[in-house]
């Protein structure tokens, strides 16, 4: 079944698979339970994105003078111990990827049929 809706706390509920789109193309697709444990909310000192390890893509950011708030996607754990590592809602996701703003690096979704 296809479930459209731009009420995320709903979808939450119902939805084992998601697919974000965007402009027509899609942002983001996958099980939720592997998106949600695919991507952490990481808070500390300020600095940029390019400072992390290789693996974690960083699909939102925020800074003021003091502090960087990242959304990432990483499959790998936060061993830094200058980050503050929350995980995120479906509805912080789904929202990160619809921003048109944010620059996300490219991966393709494994789309597929089941039999």
């Amino acid at each position: 079944m296809v479930l459209s809706s731009h009420l995320v706390a709903d979808l939450e509920r119902v939805c084992d698979y998601l697919v974000v789109l965007v402009a027509s193309r899609v942002r983001i697709a996958g099980e939720v339970s592997e998106l949600l444990a695919s991507h952490r909310r990481l808070s500390g000192p300020r600095r940029g994105p390019g400072t992390l390890p290789a693996g974690q893509d960083v699909i939102e950011q925020s800074h003021t003078d003091k502090q960087s708030t990242l959304l990432v996607r990483t499959g790998d754990p936060v061993h830094d111990p200058a980050w503050t590592v929350t995980p995120v809602s479906m509805e912080e996701l789904v929202l990160a990827y619809m921003n048109p703003a944010n620059d996300i690096p490219a991966r393709r979704p494994q789309l597929g049929v089941a039999s």
